[in-house]
């Protein structure tokens, strides 16, 4: 039986203020599979991510982007998100004043386009702080206010689990994070993992996926997915670096 694709990129141009960036990428993530994104910086990884979510910085000059077979380009962010995209920021803003709680419920009831009662919402969010092993104590803490690295990321994962998007996108959520960090909130995401999710992991380094085996892993330089494979993949980058994908890629030109 194949396998439905929940993610089609096809030939996707984007430009920042008159600069290419994207140059004809192309991506397909099936249901429930863990697609990883690798590449240097400058290679466009956090664009896609931006310009998945809609973000207006970024100006789609060509292609198109279907999500559960549905183009979403011209959709606003939130209605992207109401749609169940999802994603987790490399640098989470602080907001002081606005509890975890707080915030978790409001994004809740803008997600679903309902209001979720304090009873009902209380009793979600302890299931799901328990099943990510986080403290109750959390959940009255201002947003990302005085958190540590790690604590910023399990947020992230804490929106995701409340949200149960379909299709999440985790930019370089290992950044910054020591492995103690690292694992607690690799072990999150792997909890969440399951078959009515699609996850594009966007990472600089091979030790992420330590911990998170994706099913796919492509390379990312200068705009383009250069080089695609299984998890070993990963594993001959953090020995070869990325020069080799791009002097491989050039090689494999030349014989054609």
């Amino acid at each position: 039986m194949s396998k439905e694709p929940i993610l089609k990129i096809e030939d996707l141009h984007v430009a920042v203020e008159g600069k290419e960036i994207l140059k004809g990428l192309n991506l397909t993530i099936n249901k429930g599979e863990v697609h990883a994104l690798m590449g240097p910086n400058g290679s466009g990884k956090s664009t896609l991510a931006y310009v998945l979510m809609g973000h207006p910085k970024y100006q789609v000059t060509s292609g198109r982007v279907w999500y559960k077979g549905e183009e979403i380009l011209a959709l606003k962010p939130n209605e992207r998100a109401k749609k169940g995209l999802f994603l987790a920021f490399q640098y989470p803003t602080p907001i002081p004043g606005v509890t975890v709680m707080n915030f978790l419920r409001a994004a809740l009831k803008a997600v679903q386009g309902k209001e979720i009662p304090a009873k009902d919402f209380l009793k979600l969010l302890k299931e799901k702080m328990k099943f990510l092993e986080i403290s109750d104590q959390f959940s009255n803490r201002y947003i990302n206010d005085g958190f540590s690295g790690g604590e910023k990321k399990r947020h992230e994962i804490l929106q995701m689990a409340i949200l149960e998007p379909e299709m999440a996108i985790l930019d370089e959520t290992d950044s910054g994070l020591d492995i103690d960090a690292l694992k607690t909130v690799a072990k999150g995401v792997n909890r969440l993992i399951g078959p009515n999710l699609g996850i594009l992991l966007i990472t600089h380094y091979q030790r992420m996926l330590n911990y998170i085996k994706p099913d796919f892993v492509h390379v990312l330089v200068d705009g383009k997915i250069v080089q695609s494979g299984g998890d070993k993949l990963a594993l001959k980058l953090e020995e070869l670096g990325y020069d080799w994908t791009v002097e491989k890629t050039e090689t494999l030109s030349v014989e054609k």
